[in-house]
């Protein structure tokens, strides 16, 4: 059922709503529903944010493509939705992604990204990312949020030198 007063839709819902065979949404209209369909039908009640909307229509919309993104055979490879934003427990917002051509209007695809060694592409990557949530999203993080991760790994390895 698809109300405001629903618990809010996060990546973990969706991955959770991807698991059933079937899905069917209770789309209200204006006022939303009579109270005893909520209390016969005891519907997982799901609300995309602290706002309301005519109906439920376009709610019941952001799900399915939500949802049907995480099906086998729907994107192009099968672990591609695995980095995506808050995917997989991820707090992190994604980092920018680049595509081609390598240069446009005097802005080049950075360097790292070019060089092929995935391990440093993917500490990048992390780094982008944790900054981007920083600046984007500050709410996300929590208090063992470090900014570089491969910093943390330092100050352990020097704590443990000065032993």
């Amino acid at each position: 059922m698809l109300t405001p007063q629903g618990r809010p839709l996060k990546q973990n819902i969706v991955e959770e709503l991807a698991g059933y065979e079937r899905l069917v949404f209770l789309c209200g209209r204006y006022e939303g529903f009579d109270e005893r369909i909520s209390q016969i039908l005891q519907p997982d009640e799901i609300s995309l944010g602290d706002y309301v909307l005519n109906g439920g229509e376009i709610a019941a919309m952001a799900i399915m493509e939500a949802v049907i993104r995480l099906l086998p055979g729907v994107l192009g490879h099968e672990t591609s939705c695995v980095t995506d934003s808050f995917s997989c427990g991820e707090r992190f917002l994604e980092g920018p992604q680049y595509t081609r051509p390598r240069e446009f209007r005097g802005m080049e695809v950075p360097e790292i990204l070019l060089n092929g060694n995935h391990a440093e592409i993917e500490k990048w990557r992390d780094l982008e990312a944790r900054k981007r949530t920083q600046m984007r999203r500050p709410d996300l993080i929590t208090s063992d949020f470090v900014l570089n991760p491969y910093e943390k790994i330092k100050k352990k390895r020097k704590i443990k030198e000065n032993e």
